[in-house]
């Protein structure tokens, strides 16, 4: 993993974001979106429809969009269950 997509990983996962590494793949890591115990991290059904304040409009906390644009970073749904972290 590039050292600016690790400092990513790092902050995040202090941050508490429930996260995994899949090697072979084009992204950097995951975000799971299946572990939203406490915290909103991600939601594919709540895209743009607003009932997650924290949350964008594709359903992904802002806190988490905070720390990846700090990094030149983005992520984007692979399936209803995880994101993609990848360069911007």
């Amino acid at each position: 993993m590039k050292r600016h997509a690790k400092s990513a990983y790092t902050m995040l996962k202090n941050m508490g974001v429930p996260m995994y590494i899949h090697e072979g793949e084009s992204y950097h890591f995951l975000i799971s979106a299946e572990e939203n115990y406490d915290t909103v991290w991600a939601d594919y059904w709540a895209m743009s429809d607003g009932s997650y304040g924290e949350l964008d409009d594709f359903g992904v906390n802002e806190k988490i969009n905070k720390v990846l644009d700090q990094y030149d970073l983005f992520c984007e749904w692979q399936n209803p269950g995880a994101l993609g972290v990848y360069d911007a």
